[in-house]
């Protein structure tokens, strides 16, 4: 409230003011009569509503509201306002001469003589429509951000206060961490982290740092409401204000499970593909050392088997037989070494490893000294797979021989199968699928990191000089990759080994098509589907039980998994393996079978033929019935 003064000023220090008030050019500052009527009127005014003092002194000041603001009988409210409670301030819409509004801040005081008479009102405003818009588009671009976050859900983003408090939460939190706005505002951040972690104070430490570095960046293990953990990938900046004061932090949290799970398969893939890449290359020149020392033994024992013949003294029969002792036990370790270069010969057929453990128990048992124990468990409707018997028999043993030797203060044995079902690249690179696994546990030395890396190597051994040739689970592992299968050790120092070896499980339809139905069976093979439904007819029609696949690489895996077919079928030109090259294949996997060939290339396939490839029967298409039938006999 401004008072009249008791009595009046000089004429010069009057005049000063007035100019002074009547020069301001950025606020409005004009006097209103106790009704509202305007009595005086600045260079602010004119500037900023339009008017000239002749157009406006003696006019309500009511004309400068908005429609709006008339209809709610605003311009009277502020009047009596500012005489009621001593002053009346407001921000609004005001309207110029022009008709153009602006925004304005009001304040309106009452003006008394000195015995408390209202004689008026001083009424200042001020444009502050910039501002206004500032203050607008700030709101918006915060709305808009608050929105952007609210929004995200790959990402937990949120604000912590200064006691690390939650203080908001969006969308991608809700999704990552599975909590509620109402079950974490308020409560503190430390709730997400594992039991480990905050009994090493993690969580403040990583504030710590932020407000030490300017940030903190870190991945680990994180808890989800639910109790599951995920890998996180965190980030946390200090938040401060104009004056440098902490006010907070942000946090923005990612779930990076999968991407972790991506980078540790790659890694055992590559560790997988390199230990496969350094094998195959020991085996090409095991293998090749191998069939030249053959040679060499090939002469060796027929050498012995003429001297025998000639020879009639004892003890140069003696001599004869330690020497043919000799020569048979290298033909051994060639043999050993052939498997681990997967060129020995296998003769597969479908088996119930249950069945094949069982038949030769009694050798297993034979092989463990009395100080160890033996179990045998074995897993009940195992499906059959495609193994050579004898050989894998040779592996158990090898795997006993080794687990025993292992043992030699005493301890425990173990043999046991049972279906189990791999992820991809889970073991070895071997595909996802079901596979039965035969596991060799015992309790004794075991073996560190670095030796389980090189323990399939040739020759690699950590037995005594003598005790051990270095060839067993180098033979082991070749016969595990020639069946289409893997082997994986895992052991620690003092706790024992456990050796699994994992045999691709034949699945139901292929079992069934095992079985004995009295017919001859024909394996048809064709890229093109019309051409392969019409040749499965053709030979079903002849009186075959008909397997079909689409291409070479399908053909061998059915070749390999199922015992018993006595014609291959196939067309030459094909992606990938062409039917020379499955015939060839079949022929090693099986001599007896009947291999047909057809083409529609025959002079092309002819030439292909040539050299020292196999020598295979073909016909040219289109064939019929009689040249198939021509050729089965």
């Amino acid at each position: 409230m401004i008072k009249s003064p008791a009595s009046t000023p000089p004429p010069a220090t009057s005049d000063r003011f007035q100019q002074l008030v009547a020069s301001v050019t950025d606020y409005a500052i004009y006097m209103l009569s106790p009704e509202g009527v305007i009595n005086t009127w600045n260079a602010g005014a004119q500037r900023f509503k339009g008017y000239t003092p002749e157009e406006i002194i003696g006019q309500h000041f009511s004309r400068f509201y908005t429609p709006d603001d008339l209809a709610t009988n605003l311009p009277a409210r502020a009047l009596a306002t500012a005489r009621n409670e001593g002053r009346f301030e407001d921000e609004g819409w005001r309207v110029r001469k022009d008709g153009t509004r602006f925004w304005a801040s009001v304040v309106i005081d009452p003006v008394r003589a000195q015995d408390g008479e209202l004689i008026g009102f001083a009424k200042v405003t001020r444009d502050i429509t910039e501002r206004k818009r500032a203050s607008e588009a700030l709101h918006a671009s915060e709305e808009r951000f608050r929105l952007l976050v609210q929004g995200v859900t790959d990402y937990a983003i949120y604000m912590l206060s200064p006691k690390d408090e939650i203080t908001n939460w969006n969308a991608g939190a809700r999704r990552i961490k599975g909590f509620d706005d109402n079950e974490v505002i308020g409560s503190h951040f430390s709730r997400f982290y594992t039991p480990e972690d905050r009994a090493h104070g993690l969580p403040m430490i990583a504030l710590a740092t932020a407000v030490k570095d300017g940030r903190f960046e870190s991945e680990g293990w994180r808890m989800r409401k639910s109790g599951e953990r995920f890998w996180a990938h965190v980030v946390i900046d200090p938040i401060h204000n104009e004056l440098g004061e902490l006010i907070g932090f942000a946090k923005v949290t990612r779930d990076i499970t999968e991407r972790r799970d991506a980078a540790i398969t790659i890694e055992k893939a590559s560790e997988a593909l390199f230990q496969s890449q350094k094998l195959e290359a020991i085996g090409k020149l095991t293998g090749g050392v191998v069939h030249d020392f053959n040679n060499l033994l090939s002469v060796i024992s027929n050498g012995l088997t003429v001297l025998k013949t000639r020879l009639t003294d004892p003890a140069d029969w003696r001599v004869l037989e330690a020497m043919d002792r000799a020569a048979s036990r290298g033909a051994t370790l060639t043999q050993q070494l052939l498997t681990f270069a997967r060129q020995q010969p296998l003769k597969q057929d479908n088996y119930d490893l249950n069945e094949v453990i069982a038949s030769f128990e009694a050798v297993l048992r034979r092989a463990v000294r009395g100080s160890v124990g033996f179990d045998l468990q074995l897993g009940a409707d195992l499906p059959l797979v495609l193994v050579d018997a004898p050989q894998v028999e040779a592996a158990i043993l090898n795997l006993i021989v080794n687990a025993r030797d292992a043992t030699p203060d005493g301890g425990r044995i173990t043999v046991s199968t049972r279906v189990t079902a791999l992820r991809e690249l889970q073991v070895g690179n071997l595909p996802a699928g079901s596979y039965v696994t035969i596991r060799v546990d015992d309790t004794g030395e075991g073996m560190s990191a670095d030796v389980i890396s090189h323990a399939v190597e040739p020759f690699f051994t950590t037995k005594p000089i003598g005790k051990g040739t270095g060839l067993g689970l180098s033979h082991v592992y070749g016969l595990m990759h020639q069946s289409g299968g893997d082997l994986a050790i895992t052991s620690t120092p003092g706790a024992g080994t456990s050796v699994a070896l994992y045999f691709p499980a034949l699945a139901a339809d292929a079992e069934e098509s095992s079985g004995d139905t009295g017919r001859e069976k024909a394996l048809v093979v064709d890229d093109q589907i019309d051409v392969l439904d019409m040749a499965v007819e053709l030979f079903r029609t002849l009186g075959y039980d008909v397997l079909s696949a689409n291409n070479g690489a399908e053909a061998l895996a059915i070749l390999q998994r199922t015992s018993g077919i006595d014609v291959l079928f196939s067309d030459v030109v094909m992606p990938g393996m062409s039917g020379i090259e499955l015939g060839a294949q079949a022929r090693r996997l099986y001599p007896d079978m009947k291999i047909i060939l057809a083409s529609g290339y025959a002079t092309a396939a002819l030439k292909e033929l040539d050299g020292e490839a196999p020598q295979f029967p073909i016909i040219t298409k289109p064939y019929s019935m009689a040249q198939i039938l021509r050729q089965l006999r």
